[in-house]
């Protein structure tokens, strides 16, 4: 059993109303536009450059282009809970400055993909096998699968110098563009330090339940909920006493959004998710419900568990074997409990945070769609 995933009474809390949710679509819109403008300029740049390098745009376009824009959400939230107005900095300027971290988000999942050797993102091939199939039509010389990786971890390491230069000409001042460096800088340390950490999980560094929860909080949980906050707040030139708000806030939160992604990657519908249910088990994955059903299941469950995790050949009937050992050992439903618990501690901490309204009210509303989504 996982430390505070024992049964107690959940927080109630009331549902976020209409108002957050459609100050939600405005800067998701807002969002969406920046990057749009953005990614135009950088096309124009590429295609001048020489034509064959439209291809590199069109797959970070085709990135960015989907998504829910949950970090720029988080940081444009972070930034109205606790901005003054004396300050000075425009809104359509923040909003450009919060879209960068789309391209963070882009670089991470493009080589997140080419780690784990995933085929599918959002519905569509990942960019690695889109490249390697690239590479077949143009029927252009050497190996098309080293072909296809080389250009994915250009095209993320690409996705990542444009976060910076997104960030850079947002037009926040210049002082509010040094207080966010320092969160910007360790953000992306962390998070690509919780990448080398989930591929030493899976070579079997990192054991057990604890080695799952710091693969979790340090790959995703930081980068998604945590850092974005405090970036926000960072803008808005909020003190010490914010940052830490927002971490009460956000390292709960964000754990229970990487355990929703973790379900979602094994028991989730792929014509919503985007992706196949069986990569994860078939990838190995090594996440909290792997240890939660390794550390509960008899001799048996756990030969099955070593035999299926990790094989690319596994068929259908020993993929769902292992759904149902992690249904019986009840390693599903404590993560479903943690996923519970970790939401009602953030949104408590949203609830008694001193914030501005509409922020409090954009943050809880964000809350709840981060931990029950179906995709």
């Amino acid at each position: 059993m996982i430390a505070g995933a024992q049964q107690r009474e959940s927080i109630a809390l009331p549902p976020a109303g209409p108002s957050a949710a459609a100050e939600l679509d405005r800067v998701r819109a807002a969002v969406s536009a920046a990057l749009s403008d953005f990614l135009a300029v950088q096309r124009q740049t590429l295609a001048a450059m020489d034509e064959s390098l439209v291809p590199i745009i069109d797959e970070v376009c085709a990135i960015a282009d989907g998504g829910k824009r949950l970090r720029p959400l988080f940081a444009y939230w972070g930034w109205r809970g606790v901005r003054r107005e004396s300050a000075g900095e425009r809104d359509a300027a923040v909003l450009r400055a919060v879209a960068a971290l789309e391209f963070v988000h882009a670089s991470a999942l493009v080589h997140d993909d080419v780690m784990d050797g995933a085929l599918t993102r959002r519905g569509r091939p990942s960019t690695h096998v889109g490249f390697a199939a690239r590479h077949g039509d143009g029927a252009l010389a050497g190996d098309g699968e080293a072909f296809g990786v080389g250009a994915a971890i250009l095209v993320g390491d690409l996705a990542l110098v444009w976060s910076d230069e997104l960030l850079r000409c947002s037009g926040i001042s210049s002082a509010a563009l040094s207080r966010a460096r320092v969160v910007w800088d360790t953000m992306r340390t962390e998070v690509t330090a919780g990448q080398y950490l989930d591929l030493l999980r899976a070579a079997g560094g990192l054991p057990g339940v604890q080695g799952a929860l710091t693969v979790a909080r340090y790959k995703s949980a930081g980068y998604t909920v945590q850092r974005p906050l405090q970036l926000g707040a960072a803008i808005a030139g909020a003190g010490e006493g914010a940052a830490e708000v927002y971490t009460a806030i956000g390292l709960p939160l964000g754990e229970a959004f990487q355990l929703r992604d973790d379900v979602l990657g094994v028991f989730g519908d792929p014509a919503v998710t985007g992706k196949s249910a069986d990569d994860d088990l078939r990838e190995g994955k090594q996440t909290l419900l792997v240890a939660l059903a390794q550390e509960a299941a008899d001799a048996d469950g756990r030969r099955l568990l070593a035999a299926t995790l990790g094989d690319p050949a596994a068929g259908p009937a020993e993929l769902d074997a292992v759904r149902a050992l992690m249904e019986s050992t009840g390693a599903r439903a404590q993560v479903e409990q943690r996923i519970a618990e970790r939401t009602a501690l953030a949104r408590s901490a949203i609830a008694e945070a001193p914030l501005a309204e509409d922020a409090r009210a954009a943050l809880d509303a964000l809350a709840v769609a981060a931990t029950t989504r179906t995709a």
